[in-house]
C-alpha cells in the first residue's frame, strides 16, 4: 500500500510540476523574454501536455489501486500478503505509469472530442469504483461494530468508529473532488 501511495503522490506533484512549467513557459513567451520557433513551442505543449495527462490518468488510476489495495486488505486479511507481493505491486506500479504514458500520447496526438470523451468516461468509471470499493468496506465494518456491540451491550462505540471513517473518507473525496472537479467540469463543458 504505501508503494502505491508513493507513486500517487509522485503522479500528483507530476502535475503540479508540469502545470508550472508550462506556465513559466507561457509566461517568458508572452512577455517576449524567451523567443523560439513555433514548432518548437507546439513541441513543448505538447510534451508538457501530455506529462499533465499521464500524470492524471495515473493519479486517478493509483486512487483506485489503493482502493483495491484496502478492499483486498479487509475482506481477504489472512490471504492478504500472498495476494499482494512486492512482485505484484511492482507489476502493477509498472503497468499503471506505462498504460497512462501511452494513452496520454494517443491522446495529445489525437486532439478532439472523443479523446475528452474517454478521459471523462475514466474519470467518472474510476470514481464510481473507488466509492463502490469504500461503501462496501464501511457496511462491513459498520455491521461488524454493531455485532461486536451488542456482545459488548455498547451501543455509542460502534457509531463513533464508523462516523471518523466516514468523515475521514469524506474529506479524502472532497478534497479529490474540489482539486480535480474543475478540470474535469471543464472537460464536460467542452463536450457539449
Amino acid at each position: 500500500m504505501y508503494y502505491f501511495i508513493c507513486c500517487l503522490a509522485v503522479s500528483d506533484m507530476l502535475v503540479s510540476v508540469s502545470n508550472l512549467v508550462e506556465t513559466l513557459f507561457m509566461l517568458l513567451l508572452e512577455h517576449e523574454m524567451m523567443v523560439v520557433q513555433p514548432t518548437t513551442v507546439m513541441h513543448l505543449d505538447n510534451a508538457m501536455d501530455m506529462l499533465i495527462c499521464s500524470s492524471l490518468m495515473s493519479s486517478l488510476s493509483f486512487l483506485g489501486v489503493i482502493a483495491i489495495d484496502r478492499y483486498i486488505t479487509i475482506f481477504y486479511a489472512l490471504r492478504y500478503h500472498s495476494i499482494m507481493t512486492i512482485q505484484r505491486a511492482v507489476t502493477i506500479i509498472v503497468v499503471v505509469w506505462v498504460v497512462s504514458s501511452i494513452s496520454s500520447t494517443i491522446f495529445i496526438a489525437y486532439d478532439g472530442k472523443a479523446v475528452i470523451l474517454c478521459l471523462v468516461i475514466f474519470f467518472l468509471s474510476m470514481i464510481t469504483l473507488i466509492m463502490g470499493l469504500y461503501i462496501h468496506m464501511f457496511s462491513l465494518a459498520h455491521q461488524h461494530a454493531r455485532r461486536i456491540s451488542s456482545l459488548q451491550r455498547k451501543q455509542s462505540a460502534p457509531q463513533f468508529t464508523s462516523m471518523r471513517g466516514a468523515i475521514t473518507l469524506t474529506i479524502l473525496l472532497g478534497v479529490f473532488f474540489i482539486c480535480w472537479g474543475p478540470f474535469f467540469l471543464h472537460l464536460i463543458l467542452i463536450l457539449t
